[in-house]
């Protein structure tokens, strides 16, 4: 009875992948009493409050907004939050600091995933792939034409990296064997690391007029909010592709579309929004020169696996007190 009393109480908002769900398992024999949201899809608001009441553990997606309303539906027993993911505005860190609430994370796991989609999200915008897969499907693809869907390549280009964090590293390193001449970042510091791709640092101003390829990759905090304005895309060569794998909120939409639209800048890559999912009759999706995908830089079976373990692990170190394998320092 008295191992019965002990048990620490843990919601998790969603069904997560295999390898997190044998992490929680084997803690329910004993330590944890888990309860689920069992579904693919958003737990609903109203569910969210009942089910974390009175928990001390709380395991939540990029998609629930963990806010004061939350941390009071749980009460004073929440040890710790672990979300599934490496961003983390979608919670009120100041509040959960203010209430002793330990943070887990997903830093790395995904870096790899991410910079690769990143690359692809790049050549597919560059070289124009969904508008060809399209003339194939319609029967526009006719006889062969010299100029006919060409688009904009790699080679002795300058590419430019808004954040060259983990990811932006990571995306880097993998552009640098397709030819790129120089390599642009910009952000608050000098990155040291920046060395191994030979990464100049410059201002924001310099990385949008010189660069032939810009890819966002920085965190959201409120400097990088609707960094990227009209300000910034009229600095833009007319032949300049953009890629955004960082953040939707970075970006002014209203500002890209009119840059994509006018022929400001020639093409854009994004792979998030604002809002997530974007609606269907928003206007980047009538433009051919956008190429958007739902949110799907980590999208590889084997880094999901890993995410939903680490997460899982994050949360019961957090319930026992222990040291977590990936926490956010507050």
């Amino acid at each position: 009875m008295q191992g019965a009393r002990q048990l620490m109480k843990v919601y998790v908002t969603r069904r997560i992948p295999q390898d997190g769900r044998k992490v929680l398992t084997q803690a329910q024999a004993g330590v944890c009493k888990v309860s689920v949201w069992d579904s693919e899809e958003p737990v609903p608001r109203a569910e969210l409050l009942k089910g974390v009441s009175g928990a001390h553990g709380l395991l939540c997606l990029y998609t629930d907004r963990i806010d004061t309303e939350v941390l009071d539906a749980a009460g004073p027993n929440l040890k710790v939050i672990s979300t599934f993911s490496v961003g983390f505005d979608h919670l009120a860190i100041d509040e959960i600091k203010k209430r002793g609430v330990r943070v887990g994370y997903t830093p790395d796991v995904l870096s790899d995933a991410t910079a690769d989609l990143s690359v692809a999200l790049l050549l597919a915008t560059a070289r124009r792939l969904p508008e060809g897969v399209q003339e194939v499907k319609s029967g526009g693809w006719s006889t062969w034409k010299p100029l006919w869907l060409c688009g904009y390549g790699l080679t002795g280009s300058t590419v430019g990296i808004i954040g060259l964090g983990r990811i932006g590293l990571a995306i880097a390193r993998r552009l640098k064997p397709f030819g790129v001449k120089r390599l642009l970042y910009s952000g608050r510091s000098v990155k040291p690391q920046a060395a191994e791709v030979e990464g100049e640092h410059v201002p924001l101003d310099t990385l949008a007029s010189e660069s032939d390829f810009v890819v966002v990759s920085c965190s959201l905090n409120p400097d990088s909010k609707g960094l990227c304005d009209k300000a910034v895309f009229s600095k833009m060569k007319s032949t300049a592709v953009f890629i955004n794998t960082g953040r939707g909120s970075v970006v002014n939409q209203e500002d890209l579309y009119e840059a994509l639209s006018s022929g400001q800048i020639a093409a854009a890559g994004l792979d998030v929004t604002t809002p997530e999912p974007l609606p269907t009759d928003h206007p980047l999706l009538s433009l051919k020169n956008c190429v958007v995908l739902p949110h799907i830089g980590s999208a590889t079976y084997s880094t999901q696996g890993i995410m939903a373990a680490l997460s899982a692990n994050n949360l019961l170190a957090g319930v026992m007190g222990t040291a977590m394998p990936s926490e956010l320092i507050l």
